[in-house]
């Protein structure tokens, strides 16, 4: 099995020039390069052009190229293999040893999660200790709650690996923020081209005068100083100053962090507005966009602005909401626009469970981030303690941002796919994101993948009930039957719901395993409604209604399997 799969690796590697893997563990920021010639001044002139050198000479014909930390790997692969000096690009593998899955025992599947605290970085900030998000000891949630220990992003691994860089820009748009913060003002973005030109007058020529630190939407004017403490906030949890004898330390110990200012000082905008906004931050060619804000209807005009961000290769970070509903069947906005940049952020607590008021969605929302009582900086120069998925944000932002920093830009589905399955799986957590699990920036840095008990979505077989199993129509009051379903050799089984119509919030039906652990409850109005899957063969249904209102009901005619 390790023969084979080393050979297929290297034969996909030689044969398709523009090939780019985005599973298989490499090393960040590095290509190896077969020359056509032997190295040359128009070799090395083709490489800086496109923002690379040579590392290292492996051979005559044979180079290790670094690249800048703002190219995609993806990207330069593609450009360096259209190049009439190179035979072909790749990048640089990490091979190891695979084991047998009946091998491997819990100790070797958990063995890359494992770290020693005392050798990792710990910035000396003195606020840091309050920081759960970033290293949760179990005891250290600013409310006295007890916590998990280890349930948080793994920020002080990731800091052994990269702090960040000021290259990397990230647009907090939002009310602003205290650019004159002593924790925030070194990671605040400078527009030199305005900072030493002429008051009132556009210098850099990009239709926005005096824009030093970004721009203010909400009163037309080139200063985004918050008043409110929202974006604030947000922004110290990116990128607050390490080791400064200041309050916190943000994800990212450095970085440029662009005030976008559409909320005003009471909290609220516009849709207008936060076009603008969005198409500034577009126009300056930021990394990553964190937008911790929502309410609105769906407005097209919002989505295309979104989708100009994609298509220049930006990240777009969104809260999913705090009313604690499913956004898969009550959209929230911007969180739940499609576009191939969006990433959607339920909060988590320290107790590794969902926050309360989070918003969820099993097909809308994306990962889980660190959200309850989380503090930062706010407006004056000071600290509080804030919860809310607006909170879990700004954590995913700064994971980002610290990718970008060590590898470069990626393609947004390579991108995606990457951050979901470096994310710690959570039971709790499945049916309610993507992900089914929580941000996780070591692994994410170093493409570490948890293993996952998780279905083949190809591999789903549909079959009919012998016997639909339905609610008399209507209903009776105080329902309470169960139908349990026993599938022999199944591994995961899951329903369909061709209709139903409940009382939204007080019917349900409830989907459990043969531990009758719940694993999905479903209220409200839907049709053909493929349900949260158990393991094993046996799936548990329940139906439970109050004495109140009673509507139709529900019919469950086809099961899906997985042997």
């Amino acid at each position: 099995m390790t023969k084979f799969r080393l050979i297929s690796v290297l034969a996909l590697g030689f044969a398709a020039k523009a090939w780019a893997i985005p599973y298989a563990p490499h090393v960040p920021g590095e290509l190896i390069v077969k020359l056509k010639v032997d190295q040359n001044k128009n070799v090395q002139r083709a490489f800086l052009s496109y923002g690379a050198e040579i590392k290292q000479r492996l051979r005559s014909k044979l180079v290790l190229v670094r690249v800048s930390g703002e190219k995609s790997l993806t990207g330069m692969i593609s450009t360096l293999s259209q190049n009439k000096l190179i035979d072909y690009a790749e990048p640089n593998f990490i091979y190891s040893v695979v084991q047998p899955a009946a091998e491997q025992t819990l100790d070797d599947l958990l063995a890359p999660l494992k770290y020693n605290d005392s050798a990792a970085y710990t910035p000396n900030d003195p606020k840091y200790a309050e920081l759960w998000g970033m290293h949760n000891t179990g005891s250290n949630d600013p409310s006295g709650a007890q916590g998990v220990a280890g349930a948080d992003i793994s920020a002080q691994q990731a800091w052994e690996i990269t702090r960040g860089n000021r290259s990397v820009k990230i647009a907090v748009i939002d009310t602003g923020i205290d650019y004159t913060h002593p924790d925030l003002a070194e990671n605040i973005w400078v527009n030199e081209a305005e900072k030493n030109g002429k008051a009132g007058v556009d210098d850099d020529g990009n239709g926005y005068v005096d824009d030093i630190h970004g721009y203010d939407f909400a009163n037309d004017d080139a200063d985004p100083i918050d008043g409110h403490s929202h974006g604030t906030h947000c922004a110290g949890t990116i990128g607050a100053v390490h080791n400064n004898a200041q309050g916190v330390a943000g994800v990212m110990a450095e970085v440029s962090l662009v005030a976008v200012k559409f909320l005003s000082d009471a909290g609220s905008g516009t849709t207008a507005n936060a076009i603008r906004s969005i198409d500034y931050a577009t126009s300056l060619n930021v990394d990553i966009m964190s937008n911790s804000w929502g309410g609105g209807g769906r407005s097209q005009a919002l989505f295309e602005a979104i989708q100009r961000a994609s298509d220049k290769g930006i990240i777009f970070a969104a809260a999913a909401g705090n009313s604690s509903t499913n956004n898969d069947s009550r959209p929230h906005y911007p969180s739940n626009y499609a576009t191939a940049n969006m990433v959607s952020v339920a909060a988590h607590a320290s107790n590794d469970e969902l926050a309360s008021f989070s918003c969820f969605g099993r097909n809308t929302v994306h990962i889980a981030a660190p959200g309850h009582k989380i503090t930062s900086c706010i407006k004056n120069g000071g600290y509080g303690t804030y919860s809310g998925t607006s909170m879990a944000t700004p954590h995913v932002a700064g994971a980002v941002g610290l990718l970008l920093a060590h590898t470069g830009r990626m393609d947004h589905a390579i991108f995606k796919e990457r951050l979901l399955k470096t994310s710690v799986p959570v039971r709790s957590y499945r049916g309610k994101m993507q992900a089914n699990g929580r941000l996780n920036v070591y692994n994410l840095l170093t493409d570490t993948r948890p293993v996952r008990n998780e279905p083949n979505p190809e591999d789903w077989e549909t079959f009919a009930l012998d016997e639909a199993f339905e609610s008399p129509h209507p209903y009776p009051a105080n329902s309470d039957f169960t139908k349990t379903i026993t599938i022999p050799g199944a591994k995961f089984m899951r329903v369909i719901i061709r209709k139903y119509e409940f009382e939204n919030g007080y019917d349900f039906l409830e989907i459990s395993g043969a531990d009758g652990v719940t694993l999905e409850k479903v209220s409200g109005v839907g049709e053909n409604y493929t349900t949260d899957y158990s393991e094993g063969e046996t799936m548990n249904i329940t139906f439970l209604s109050d004495r109140s209102v009673n509507k139709w009901g529900f019919a469950v005619e086809k099961i899906q399997v997985i042997y």
